[in-house]
């Protein structure tokens, strides 16, 4: 030998890929899945936007119950806002309960 270190190369493990859900049969199944996909994301959307409003609504109620630190004219419009905030949250709730 002449001194020199010979390393071998590193080994390292490599996991098979996970199998994927197969393709639908026909171009009509493909169709139906990727619709059932949009509607169920547009369920999370409703859902963000329904959560969105009661936060919202939440907000202007402080506001609203805020005394003389806010203006007025701010009061009353946060009251408004939390009014028909909460009103069109049970409306989106509603519809989707019909669904």
């Amino acid at each position: 030998m002449d001194g020199n270190i010979v390393m071998s190369a590193s080994l390292r493990v490599v996991a098979a890929p996970l199998p994927t859900q197969a393709a639908p049969a026909s171009l009509g199944a493909r169709v139906h899945q990727l619709q059932a996909e949009a509607k169920r994301l547009a369920g999370e959307h409703v859902d963000l936007l329904t959560a969105s409003l009661i936060e919202s609504q939440k907000i202007a109620d402080e506001i609203a119950q805020g005394g003389d630190a806010y203006p007025p004219g701010v009061r009353d419009i946060a009251r408004r806002l939390a009014e028909d905030a909460a009103a069109k949250a049970l409306m989106i709730e509603a519809i989707m309960a019909r669904l």
